[in-house]
């Protein structure tokens, strides 16, 4: 064969062999970007693209006078890559273990476990997430600049696995978690350390930096910062902001590439809510309420405070109460101390509900401050319902007190006559003064916007029986919360008019200018303004000598108030075995519901005790001894505060003049 022949063939094999390849590598091409691009581009497009969430910082809750009750803390969260740890980096640990505050050991262990094998355990996995849709909510992944030595998460989860098994039915640990708490300080310093591998996410975490103060107002946000009670679910709408987002790609050590950065976001942080509490009012609250919480250790308390011309609350406190920041440490046994009793609890508000008879029978000119009433007789004939002939005889409730001589209407508050009260009532008739009752907001919720509010019980008079019309006026056969009691106080002390409980004076955005004010709700008149004057003046006899509360009196201030002294009703069991509920004369809710000064009201207290009658000498707690002391060195302390001048002339004036001699 001749050789030129050979050499022919060897060349016609490499050209057939280099036209094979080439045809393969055509056809390939063709299968990757003609017959199978658009799904090889979905694929590329998932594995590279980088969906970051800019975090908004929430809005802070501020008090009257722009003090902080809430606010965002910046945090970061901080994870390792154990795959990209350099050995270099070895001696740099322990120094990195001290700024997270975790031990050298637990850090190491992070640090080394390099897989993960799924017959052994199962961490928390998260798979990648497609890009999301404007405004829809996503767990913020930071990207640090180019030039920081920590890069950035896919996800907050404790432990991210590569998503195929190796060779030996194992995955790559691709990120494990070391501390969601670190600080910026901190996070500086880490970020100097230039530690290979470290990754890290910024959140914000909600903190209350008074802690317990005003806490059943403020209410809180889980660890997911979903707001869960008070004014931070109320008020939700302007606080929570609306995260912003950015696009990009990543390498295959899951590194931000600036340069395909396609979209961004920016984050819209939450508007501030500036509340009408008082922190340094709010404060005196709760002292007041510790002090009678170590005095009396009674079941719960009550303190209210508010300007009775606006319905603006300048403090409600509670005992027991808790610390915001530590609620998740309660027990179960403890949870109900994150209940704000002012609204969600109700009790029969005793002879502070005297007041309703009063002002109504004086409304409608039935009587007036000097008009007597034998209060010595055990039972009095009533007719009861209208435009019947059926006149019943009705026994009058019991007496504190014997009086040798009739009462005033004026003595009739001033000394808490139960059956002055409930002759005041039948002036009226069942229906007037019911009427009266449910103007004056008993029996309906007063829209206070926090706390899971309840409206009391307030029964129809269908439903009443033979001794209702004499109970009720006393303030037994009703409940109120102490929301309601104190929002009828103060409704004579606005002269009549009968303002809802108001919270929230402002809201303000990221940059603190004001985009919304609230005047509060508009009042809704209940009785004529020379009633509630009258009535005013009136309530300066409970706090008089001749009155039950003298203790309350304050020199040159002009206090109006009413004592109460409820039995609570307590279940007993009879010999054969049968439960009811009964008054009890050893357990008490007791309270002082007032204003001053009585001819220019300027803040309402009410003080509210609910069982403290195991350390009052008797066993048997009175208004006037447990709760009328309390409201006074509130009061006191409020005076210089609030610059409430003092009254130099006690006399009445105006329509009160009329009044004098109303007391003997």
């Amino acid at each position: 064969m001749p050789k030129n022949f050979a050499a022919n063939s060897r060349q016609i094999l490499l050209a057939s062999a280099v036209l094979l390849s080439f045809s393969a590598l055509g056809a390939r091409l063709v299968w990757l970007h003609v017959l199978n691009r658009d799904e090889l581009l979905r694929v590329v497009a998932q594995a590279r693209s980088k969906t970051v969430e800019i975090p908004a910082r929430r809005g802070d809750i501020l008090d009257a006078r722009g003090q902080v009750l809430a606010t965002s803390r910046s945090l970061l969260v901080l994870g390792v890559d154990p795959q990209v740890l350099r050995e270099a980096d070895q001696k740099k640990w322990p120094r990195l273990a001290e700024l997270l505050g975790i031990s050298l050991p637990e850090l190491t262990a992070k640090f080394t476990t390099k897989f993960f094998t799924p017959s052994l355990a199962k961490p928390v996995e998260h798979s990648s997430r497609p890009a999301p849709a404007p405004g829809q909510a996503l767990v913020f992944d930071f990207a640090p600049s180019s030039d920081t030595a920590v890069s950035a998460p896919a996800d907050d989860a404790e432990t991210e696995l590569d998503e195929k098994l190796d060779a030996a039915g194992q995955r790559l640990i691709r990120y494990a978690k070391l501390s969601e708490s670190v600080t910026e300080s901190a996070f500086a310093e880490i970020n100097a350390l230039g530690i290979a591998g470290l990754t890290s996410k910024r959140i914000y975490r909600r903190v209350y930096p008074q802690k317990a103060r005003a806490a059943h107002v403020i209410g809180y946000v889980d660890r997911e910062e979903k707001p869960v009670t008070g004014i931070e679910r109320y008020a939700d709408l302007y606080l929570h902001g609306q995260n912003g987002w950015l696009e990009s790609e990543k390498d295959g050590k899951r590194q931000e590439l600036a340069q395909f950065r396609s979209r961004t976001v920016a984050a819209a942080n939450g508007y501030s809510v500036q509340l009408s509490i008082d922190s340094a009012v709010q404060q005196m609250v709760e002292d007041e309420l510790t002090a009678i919480a170590e005095k009396y250790q009674p079941l719960k308390a009550t303190v209210i405070v508010s300007d009775p011309h606006t319905g603006f609350i300048l403090a409600m406190g509670n005992y027991p109460t808790f610390d915001l920041n530590t609620y998740n440490k309660l027990s179960k046994e403890e949870q109900g101390r994150m209940r704000n009793i002012a609204v969600a609890d109700q009790y029969e508000p005793g002879s502070v509900f005297k007041i309703v008879a009063a002002a109504g029978a004086l409304n409608e000119g039935l009587v007036t401050p000097t008009t007597a009433f034998d209060c010595a007789i055990e039972s009095i004939e009533y007719q009861g319902a209208p435009n019947t002939d059926k006149i019943l005889v009705r026994k009058l409730p019991g007496e504190d007190h014997h009086f040798d001589h009739p009462l005033t209407v004026a003595e009739i508050i001033a000394h808490s006559s139960n059956r002055g009260a409930a002759q005041l009532a039948m002036r009226l008739g069942d229906e007037r003064f019911l009427g009266y009752a449910r103007a004056f907001g008993f029996g309906r919720v007063t829209g206070f916007p926090v706390g899971a509010e309840i409206g009391g019980t307030l029964p129809a008079v269908k439903n009443w029986d033979s001794l209702t019309i004499t109970r009720m006026p006393m303030g037994q056969s009703v409940a109120s919360t102490p929301l309601q009691m104190h929002q009828a106080m103060s409704a004579i002390a606005s002269g009549g008019m009968l303002y809802r409980p108001a919270i929230i004076k402002q809201i303000r955005d990221a940059s603190g200018d004001v985009v919304s004010r609230f005047a509060g709700q508009q009042g809704e008149r209940i009785i004529k303004e020379s009633t509630a004057q009258t009535m005013a003046y009136l309530l300066m006899g409970v706090a008089s000598k001749e009155g039950t509360a003298p203790g309350a009196a304050i020199e040159n201030y002009q206090v109006a108030g009413k004592t109460g002294t409820a039995q609570k009703l307590i279940p007993v069991t009879n010999a054969r075995g049968v439960t009811k509920l009964e008054y009890s004369k050893k357990n008490h809710v007791v309270s002082f519901v007032g204003f001053l000064p009585a001819s220019r009201p300027q803040v309402a207290i009410s003080v509210i005790i609910d069982d403290a009658d195991a350390r009052c000498p008797g066993g048997v707690a009175y208004g006037a001894a447990v709760a009328a002391p309390s409201f006074k060195h509130l009061a006191q302390q409020l005076i210089p505060y609030l610059d409430i001048k003092p009254v130099q002339n006690n006399a009445p004036s105006g329509p009160m003049v009329a009044l004098q001699g109303g007391l003997r």
